[in-house]
């Protein structure tokens, strides 16, 4: 469970300190406010994107971390496999972002890798947004919802990996069956293009750094006099320059602006673009300073180019790159091995080939076996959320069918036999068809969260984040997935973006995101609200901007009706 969150630079965060209670939290705001950039931050800190663009304007780093209740024995064991020990059962997670772009990472006192932070994260929190909804439209998640719902994954993975020795000796062994002439003449020419590959002793991304390098060494007069131009716009001229006019401008609208603080919000516009461009301006200075001919460098390159040329056309195609090179090398490499062994026993491959065949099979037929009994509970447990979340007489299926073919090779494929889909029919009489196809934002958006909610007793992560499940729905609908919500918070620590009211009274707890503008910055500021405080939030979210008596007083019934406040 998430019990604190310390934001320092973040986006339009300047710093900010959380502490999340139990149950159902709601994260409200205006719209632009921030409430994404706080999730945002959490995914950061527990291993998403790191980038240079997140830290706040005018910040060196970004700095987020929080505090963890532990409450799975998973995550014990993972911390003692790693060596890390916990305090009172809790562990403090940090993580910081650099402008040079790099990032470092801290479970408790040591340092760790993105790929662990992330792998010891799935134990804490699992962070629901669009991109899960836009999930839900590829019939190819399907069969890992299922999977996972009929706790197979394991299974799966490992018929994965024997079908993958499957195809790997299959085409060992039509290698073998290729007639010894053919074989030879395979021989002789992946050995030279490995040869002539390996000696040309090519780089990844070599052949987009000389290009780059060639067009500026054979267009350096034009390129010198572009930039030199440019610098001359920056800095010389009648009043002195862009950048001289711009500060000159800079200071009469801070003048201006003094006069008249409607002005302020102009005048720091104008003074961020004169920075900008005084910044671009410095760039093209120190460009300009760098830019050096060298006829005898650019006779180097313009021949690595040729002989790079060459060989792209000679084995993977001019418009291919080092990278398909080097990778045509490997695989060829790969392929001569396979080719060095034909002498060996086919009669012994084709018996391994056999048995694999049956054990593909007979692991694929219990797969299979156990993803029909998961379909039929997988259905009814979905339908019977859906039903709770106003879709009372929509149908749900997991639709199971043979993948088609009568070889083996046909009829599986790396996950088993089985094509996996889900079917709905949300209004009655109507036929079952593909969710993919028919279903409406507001429906994904519900479908979805019956799938979190039925997979959540398998889910290890304690805290479950939904960044505006309320996508595409309003009214009744909304408060049925609000008092859902709650339901579900019994068993999980929920934090829940939304813009409605109707979903935000069932909370236990709600935090504000506003922004706002302090001097010449904009910030987010992050706060809990209670009492009067939450009632004029609610209020703001029944009627926008304008907060009225009536607003107030509904605000007041439906926290105390729904909320029990």
């Amino acid at each position: 469970m998430l019990e604190e969150l310390d934001i320092k630079n973040f986006a339009l965060i300047e710093s900010a300190h959380i502490e999340f209670e139990k149950g159902f939290t709601v994260l409200s705001g205006e719209t632009g406010a921030g409430k994404s950039i706080l999730i945002g931050s959490l995914a950061f800190l527990l291993g998403g994107k790191a980038v240079a663009e997140q830290i706040r304007a005018g910040c060196n780093e970004a700095h987020v971390s929080g505090v963890f209740l532990l409450e799975s024995s998973e995550a014990f064991q993972w911390l003692e496999e790693h060596g890390i020990q916990p305090e009172e059962k809790r562990i403090i997670i940090r993580r910081i972002i650099r402008d040079n772009g790099k990032s470092s990472a801290w479970i408790g006192e040591a340092p760790v890798t993105k790929a662990l932070l992330a792998d010891f994260s799935a134990f804490l929190v699992d962070i629901h947004g669009q991109h899960d909804q836009q999930l839900l439209m590829k019939v190819s998640e399907h069969r890992r919802y299922l999977d996972i719902y009929a706790e197979i994954t394991d299974s799966v993975s490992a018929f994965t990996a024997l079908y993958n020795q499957l195809v790997e000796k299959r085409k060992i062994l039509e290698h073998l069956n290729s007639n010894e002439a053919e074989r030879s003449a395979k021989i002789d020419m992946l050995t030279f293009a490995v040869s002539e590959i390996s000696d040309a002793g090519l780089k990844n991304g070599e052949d987009e750094e000389l290009e780059a390098e060639e067009r500026r060494l054979a267009s350096f007069e034009k390129l010198y006099a572009d930039i030199d131009e440019v610098n001359s716009a920056f800095e010389n001229g009648s009043e002195g320059g862009l950048v001289s006019l711009l500060k000159k401008t800079c200071a009469v609208a801070s003048k201006a602006a003094e006069a008249d603080k409607e002005l302020a919000s102009l005048e720091n516009r104008l003074r961020s673009a004169f920075y900008e461009i005084d910044d671009i301006a410095g760039e093209f200075r120190r460009y300009a300073s760098s830019l050096v001919f060298d006829p005898e460098r650019l006779e180097q390159v313009q021949n690595r180019l040729e002989l790079i040329f060459k060989l792209k056309q000679k084995y993977t195609g001019r418009n291919s790159t080092v990278a398909d090179l080097l990778l045509y090398a490997e695989e060829a490499s790969k392929k001569l091995d396979e080719l060095g062994g034909a002498s060996s026993d086919k009669t012994a491959l084709e018996r391994e080939i056999s048995e694999l065949e049956k054990k593909v099979y007979v692991l694929a037929k219990s797969i299979s076996e156990k993803r029909k009994n998961a379909s039929e509970k997988m259905s009814s447990a979905v339908e019977e959320i859906l039903c709770k979340l106003g879709m009372k007489d929509t149908k749900f299926r997991v639709s199971l069918t043979e993948k088609e073919g009568n070889a083996l090779e046909q009829k599986c494929g790396p996950y088993g036999m089985d094509n996996v889909e889900f079917l709905i029919s949300a209004n009655p009489g109507s036929p079952l068809n593909p969710l993919a196809k028919i279903a409406s934002g507001g429906e994904l958006s519900r479908v979805m969260l019956a799938l979190k909610t039925i997979l959540s007793d398998g889910d290890l992560a304690g805290t479950l984040v939904f960044d505006e499940i309320d996508t595409g729905i309003g009214g009744e609908v909304a408060v049925s997935v609000g008092a859902h919500m709650k339901l579900l918070a019994e068993k999980k620590q929920i934090l829940c973006i939304t813009h409605l009211a109707s979903i935000a009274v069932y909370a236990d707890n709600q935090i504000k995101i506003q922004k706002g503008v302090e001097g010449n910055t904009t910030a987010s500021n992050i706060f809990s609200v209670a009492g009067d405080e939450r009632v004029k939030e609610i209020a703001r979210m029944l009627s926008g901007d304008t907060v009225s008596s009536q607003s107030l007083e509904h605000a007041a019934a439906m926290l105390h009706k729904f909320g029990g406040e």
